[in-house]
């Protein structure tokens, strides 16, 4: 409440005490005002207790009469507590007959009450207070009038001679224990300076507690109502409109200006969704169990209204209003009825104006390499610039021969292809993991140093895409993730060009199969070759069929039966997670295994040639007849002949190579087998990956 702006109070309704009714409290220095007072005052007539017992029962009641509306009488005086300025006590002429005394102190806590309600009313009257106090304080003010119309009813009983101390003590009982109730709310109201939601807790929790005295019980009810009406005023344009109309900071929901929606394009931890509107303390007791289907409500609501929808709500009819909270909890009703609303109106929004299901799927063609060919012309074309150091690559070439790959594949069937761009990252998968603190690995990446950056990595290793997303879709396909995505595309994609080297290593061993290879190492070169092609394309075929697919399709389902967008959310990043994961990405021990055979094959893929040219004789590739012509006989004759061995020196070379990369091959792979094995008792999904991994070191 202090953070906000509210209008001032005027000065002379603060420094005029005869306008506020609390004049009694104040003492003047005026010579003229204390002449008037003394006049008046206590002690300046005759004691009362000089005069019939019969007089004096009529003075007291004349004093009681202005006691009830807090103005001192001639024998009865307004003393304040020490120590509490808030409070004051009525005292009366001690001369006075006993028995008049007992009951006249009996009605002192009626006139004192007074007192203290109407000075509750004038102080949170003030702006400062927000509009449940205002509320509360009106309905108090309704309730003094009619304390005053019994005042004047009274005394009207008295004018005509009617009325005893004993029935003035009998007619005043109806209102001593309301007003007694209501004394204690408000002083503890002030005593802690309570506002909006307080109030309304501390009004429930007190109707509750006077449950014997149903009189009282009702009043309490009713000024809970009449004090709530403001506050469900504020609630209603909430969940109707998605609209926060609180100028006095009370309503339980905050709203964070500060967090834009662009930012979930931008920032991996965009707190958007999630901060952009939260949860305050202090929620109603009587909202409480609702307060996170009204926070979402309003929510969904003003993601439409961000979008330029017409935001239109349940009709409203008298019956769905939200004025007042009721036992039938009837305003639940309406508040569920609001929600579902506006979670169908926004879900229906996003899967049907901005084909949610459209764009996941043209993202699953690109990321999860769903439909593959363009990446395979797009590796083509971009292999040389691809190559180069990350401090040569040009980006603007890249992107433009990716949007030469989509064009000339069936992904320009695809109306989304445009929203499709690429980047190239500064580090390596590994180092890119390392930075997400919120992946939950399994363990930090950096605790083993086994695989090093490497020193100079290439734009092979760097390379992703990136996607336009925009609101409110970015609700799903955030930065995050689109981030995980990539994470998913960067070993995808490095495993698809492992396995084009090999596929090409394995081409140059289909080449020379004419070729007289005996006595030299190109046999065991292809027994190699093949078993690095079988372990690659295992874990390709493990990644898209056994992970990707089927998680897919598990969230494809789920989101054609979601409820609400925040499910759709869930459930997105539900899958994600799982992919990462099941895709080793989550798995440090796993994964530098992975990438270490990788680098393994990439090394023994770019050697093929100089191990074969060092092993046999080929001839230029010019001059070599087709196979199949009738001249190709006397050729593979003659080069049955021809074939000669060169030096010592190089085939012992090229021996001792393949043997190393055989050595470090194998080790790799059995050391990779019995982790994932012990693994997959914790992570089933591991299970045929571990089978097929040890399947090629069998072979071996």
């Amino acid at each position: 409440m202090d953070s906000v702006a509210c209008p001032s109070t005027p000065r002379w309704n603060v420094e005029r005490p005869f306008l506020t009714g609390r004049f009694h409290q104040f003492v003047f220095n005026s010579t003229f005002f204390g002449l008037l007072i003394y006049l008046n005052s206590p002690g300046s007539e005759n004691p009362v207790g000089c005069y019939h017992a019969s007089v004096q029962e009529l003075l007291v009641i004349d004093d009681l009469l202005s006691a009830l509306v807090g103005i001192e009488g001639r024998y009865t005086s307004i003393k304040r507590v020490r120590g509490n300025d808030g409070q004051v006590t009525f005292q009366v002429d001690a001369s006075m007959d006993l028995a008049l005394q007992e009951l006249t102190k009996r009605i002192f806590p009626l006139c004192e009450n007074f007192l203290l309600i109407n000075q509750f009313v004038e102080s949170r009257s003030q702006f400062k207070n927000g509009l449940v106090n205002h509320a509360f304080a009106a309905a108090l003010r309704a309730l003094l009038l009619d304390y005053q119309a019994m005042v004047a009813q009274l005394e009207h009983q008295f004018r005509l001679g009617r009325l005893s101390i004993q029935g003035f003590w009998f007619f005043c009982q109806p209102m001593m224990g309301s007003m007694q109730a209501l004394s204690t709310v408000i002083q503890k109201a002030s005593a802690n300076n309570f506002t909006g939601s307080a109030v309304l807790n501390l009004l429930q929790s007190q109707a509750k507690a006077m449950s014997g005295d149903h009189a009282v019980r009702s009043l309490l009810e009713k000024m809970m109502q009449s004090a709530s009406s403001a506050y469900l005023g504020i609630l209603e344009r909430w969940v109707y409109e998605g609209v926060i109309n609180d100028p006095y900071g009370e309503f339980f929901i905050a709203e964070n200006k500060s967090l834009q929606k662009e930012s979930l394009t931008q920032d991996y931890d965009a707190k958007y969704w999630k901060q952009r509107y939260s949860l305050k303390d202090g929620i109603p007791s009587f909202l409480a169990n609702a307060a996170g289907i009204i926070l979402t409500t309003g929510k969904y609501l003003n993601v439409m209204r961000e979008c330029g929808h017409n935001v239109q709500v349940v009709p409203m009819l008298e019956s769905s209003k939200l004025t007042s909270f009721e036992s039938n909890h009837h305003y639940l009703e309406c508040i569920k009825a609001a929600y579902d609303f506006a979670s169908g109106e926004l879900l229906n929004l996003i899967k049907e104006k901005y084909d949610l299901m459209g764009k996941l799927r043209s993202i699953k063609h690109y990321f999860l390499l769903d439909q593959g060919d363009f990446l395979v012309h797009f590796m083509d074309i971009a292999r040389d610039e691809l190559a180069k150091r990350l401090d040569e690559i040009s980006v603007e070439k890249l992107q433009s021969l990716l949007d030469l790959a989509l064009r000339t594949t069936a992904a320009s069937a695809d109306p989304c292809h445009e929203d499709l761009t690429c980047c190239v990252e500064r580090t390596s998968l590994l180092k890119r993991l390392g930075t997400l603190k919120d992946l939950e690995i399994n363990k930090p990446i950096s605790d083993s140093n086994d695989l090093e950056e490497p020193v100079s990595i290439t734009g092979l290793e760097t390379f992703s895409l990136s996607y336009k997303v925009r609101w409110p879709l970015s609700l799903v396909i955030s930065r995050k993730a689109l981030t995980k995505y990539q994470l998913i595309f960067r070993f995808l994609f490095h495993c698809k060009h492992v396995n084009r080297q090999l596929c090409g290593a394995w081409q140059i061993h289909q080449g020379i199969r004419a070729v007289n290879t005996r006595g030299t190492i190109i046999s065991r070169s292809s027994l190699l070759c093949r078993s690095m092609l079988k372990f690659i394309n295992s874990l390709l075929h493990y990644l898209t069929f056994e992970v990707l697919e089927p998680n897919w399709h598990v969230m494809h389902g789920r989101l054609q039966t979601a409820k609400s967008i925040d499910e759709v959310i869930q459930y997105h990043d539900f899958f994600l997670q799982k992919c990462l994961k099941e895709c080793l990405l989550l798995l440090p021990e796993l994964l530098k295994k992975v990438e270490k055979l990788k680098s393994i094959c990439l090394n023994y893929a770019a050697a093929t040639q100089w191990l074969i040219s060092s092993s046999i004789y080929l001839p230029k590739p010019e001059v070599v007849p087709s196979i199949g012509s009738e001249k190709s006989k006397p050729w593979r004759s003659r080069n049955k002949v021809q074939a000669l061995k060169l030096t010592a020196e190089d085939a012992t070379t090229a021996t001792e190579s393949l043997l190393k990369f055989e050595r470090e091959f194998n080790g790799e792979l059995q050391s990779l087998g019995p982790i994932l094995s012990n693994s997959s008792q914790a992570e089933p999904y591991l299970t045929h990956l571990a089978q097929w991994i040890i399947g090629v070191g069998n072979d071996q």
